[in-house]
């Protein structure tokens, strides 16, 4: 009878507790959802702008005034996420948050000599501290951060406290986070550290402003040393790998965090979503290259100049280096004016596409005679740059010296409307004056443009004739990105065969690219656009208050800070696309009559559509041999060019029909293999012209 009243009171009691241990369990667990520890204030970081490799091009600093950058374990070397575990918190892999041992050891320190020696926080501790700051180190303040360190392993993983406290650790200043000190004590981000910077970034949370090495170095040194002793005993580093790393001197320099592509980085900024990231297409090191250029060019120029440049990749449209200002703080360069995207004359620049359009017409070839000589179009009297003339020279020489009155020739010849539509279809649209229609000033630089545009009209050049539409990351999402024709593949070759052959500055350095400059009126701005096989890169020099400066042009002012501008890219050069299939450079003794000369009016005006003369096939010239690759798989179909005659035009192959009746000068005909083949065209007088050529 006693037992089974002691065995009943024993299973009351067991039962007693049980109830009790889960009324507490309950408790807690209802304490925790309603008093959370609090992770996502941790978690506001700075706002990173990154290039296309994900490398840091500018950090913002965060609303409360630290940078503080957002870390991913790995990001950061191994080998200090080693020491750091070692060094703070050696079973922080095993336990839940209280590392019990550690407290009982800190507690007999505190026994035995009277002051604290090592606090037994684990780093879960710590992290509760660096969420939720405490003003004391009071008993009931390490509590609370044991609470919540056991809160904070319910809810996050090692891997993420680690990620977190190497997020918000301090060190030092307003720098918070091992990545910012990185940055800013060694000039780099943290994924690989010598021993001896690990050994200081691990040193510096403790006491991060008596420690901090550009006020305190001499404790700097010390407290890295200290590291590198507890290493050797915990057996992560050998003797002598840890006197080397002490042998190294610890930097007092603090480095400003990257601020690269200023202009680009405050524009995306409203695309800001907290703990994301920001990206653009710029590649860092083409960034750091060509920002070092502009700087370095501006202090040559002079004061109140500035100089913009825009880099691309042709294939894609990706901008790869854009630069608004020489400096973004320079008050005196008006530095936070994104030149890029100002609207100014562009001078000579557009000539080569007023003469691509003379090529696709069949107008002219680039030993066409034309001539350099001062003329009247209905009261618009241009002259060229420095009020001499050359008489007689070839299309080839007009747009590598630039001529004026020789570009008005062409353009009075394939019409202003004609360019300024295609220019339109390529995505771009000048601004002409208001209530203006356009007209022949606009081969001039009578129309505005911007940097950005007229890259992208010659990353059209770069691509073959094809032009995509230039983006860098601050787009719209929904911004339409297209590719479109802006020259033909024949004529574009032509035109890059020119303009390859101009002479590069004195001085520069060789790099097999195409370019021409341009000079606003009144040497208000100087411009330099040139490409190789991929790349495309374009300089604007001028004040940015539209200020005239006397001596500003395009080859002595711009040109220079293009050669150096690719050089200090980085980019690898590729070379010029080779001559396509179907293209025929002509001798000046090779050209039919009609490509002999440019104009045939008495009074040497343009007449480029003349009413009555018959028809003439004026490509492919007559006797022509042309490689059109007709014994691979994909031979490129010939472009048929003619002068003269009454649209609409039938053409003929070989006495068969081409499909269709075009009102357009220029056809194209694919034939069926090797050999001689005659093709006639005939206007709607009934007029005739034929060619002879050879198909290979």
């Amino acid at each position: 009878m006693i037992m089974t009243t002691a065995l009943r009171r024993s299973a009351i009691a067991a039962v007693s507790l049980a109830g009790f241990a889960a009324i507490a369990a309950g408790g807690l667990w209802q304490l925790d959802r309603a008093y959370p520890p609090p992770l996502p204030a941790a978690a506001t970081v700075s706002t990173e702008v990154q290039d296309r490799d994900g490398q840091l091009l500018r950090a913002f600093a965060t609303p409360d005034g630290y940078w503080r950058l957002a870390t991913r374990l790995d990001q950061v070397d191994k080998q200090l996420v080693d020491m750091l575990v070692a060094y703070e918190d050696k079973r922080f892999w095993d336990h839940q948050g209280v590392d019990v041992l550690a407290l009982a050891r800190a507690a007999g320190q505190f026994v035995t000599n009277g002051r604290i020696v090592s606090g037994g926080s684990t780093l879960s501790m710590q992290l509760a501290r660096l969420a939720e700051p405490r003003d004391s180190r009071s008993l009931g303040s390490k509590i609370r951060q044991m609470l919540r360190a056991l809160q904070i392993e319910r809810r996050l993983t090692k891997r993420e406290i680690l990620e977190r406290y190497l997020t918000l650790a301090p060190y030092g200043g307003n720098l918070e986070g091992v990545r910012a000190a990185s940055l800013a004590y060694f000039g780099k981000e943290p994924k690989r550290l010598t021993v001896s910077e690990a050994a200081l970034l691990v040193s510096l949370p403790q006491l991060p402003e008596k420690r901090r090495p550009d006020r305190n170095l001499a404790i700097a040194h010390a407290a890295r040393d200290r590291v590198l002793t507890r290493m050797v005993s915990s057996g992560l580093l050998g003797e002598r790998e840890a006197v080397r790393a002490a042998l190294d001197e610890v930097s007092s320099i603090r480095r400003t965090l990257p601020a690269l592509a200023a202009h680009a980085a405050y524009a995306v900024l409203p695309k800001a979503v907290p703990g994301q990231p920001l990206q653009l297409t710029i590649r860092k090191s083409v960034q750091e290259g060509l920002e070092q250029v502009a700087r370095d060019a501006a202090t040559r120029l002079g004061p109140r100049l500035s100089v913009a440049m825009v880099m691309a990749d042709a294939r894609t449209g990706d901008i790869l280096g854009e630069v608004g200002s020489a400096n973004y703080f320079d008050a005196s360069r008006s530095g936070w004016i994104d030149m890029t995207r100002i609207v100014r004359s562009p001078g000579s620049t557009l000539k080569p596409f007023i003469y691509g359009l003379a090529f696709e017409q069949g107008l002219v070839a680039q030993e066409t005679l034309i001539n350099d000589s001062p003329a009247d179009f209905s009261g618009y009297r241009p002259k060229n740059f420095d009020m001499g003339y050359q008489g007689d020279v070839s299309i080839r020489q007009a747009l590598q010296l630039s001529l004026n009155v020789p570009a008005i020739r062409v353009l009075d010849a394939v019409g202003p409307a004609r360019l300024l539509a295609r220019f339109r279809q390529a995505g771009v649209t000048p601004v002409l004056p208001a209530d203006k229609a356009p007209g022949l000033a606009i081969g001039l630089g009578g129309v505005g443009t911007t940097l950005h545009d007229l890259v992208q009209l010659y990353a059209g050049l770069a691509n073959g004739g094809k032009a995509h539409t230039l983006h860098d990351g601050t787009e719209p999402a929904n911004a339409e990105r297209s590719t479109t024709t802006i020259l033909d593949d024949q004529a574009n070759w032509q035109i890059t065969d020119i303009l390859s052959g101009v002479k590069p500055p004195e001085g520069a350095a060789q790099r097999g690219i195409a370019y021409k400059t341009g000079t606003s009126y009144g040497y208000r701005d100087a411009w330099s656009v040139g490409f190789d096989g991929r790349y495309v890169l374009g300089v604007w020099v001028g004040r940015p208050d539209a200020g005239a400066v006397p001596g500003l042009s395009g080859y002595v002012s711009a040109a220079p800070i293009l050669f150096e501008g690719f050089v200090r890219s980085g980019l690898a050069a590729v070379p010029l696309p080779s001559q396509p299939a179907g293209v025929i450079r002509s001798r000046r003794d090779d050209l039919p009559v009609t490509l002999a000369r440019f104009g045939s009016g008495a009074d040497g005006l343009v007449q480029a559509t003349p009413t009555e003369p018959a028809p003439t096939i004026v490509f492919p010239p007559d006797g022509a041999r042309v490689d059109l690759g007709t014994t691979t798989a994909e031979a490129s179909p010939l472009v048929l060019k003619l002068q003269g005659g009454r649209a609409p035009f039938r053409w003929l192959a070989n006495g068969k029909p081409l499909v269709g009746i075009d009102r357009r000068r220029t056809a194209t005909w694919q034939p069926d293999g090797a050999g001689y083949s005659t093709l006639t065209v005939i206007d709607a007088a009934g007029r005739a012209a034929s060619v002879k050529v050879f198909v290979e």
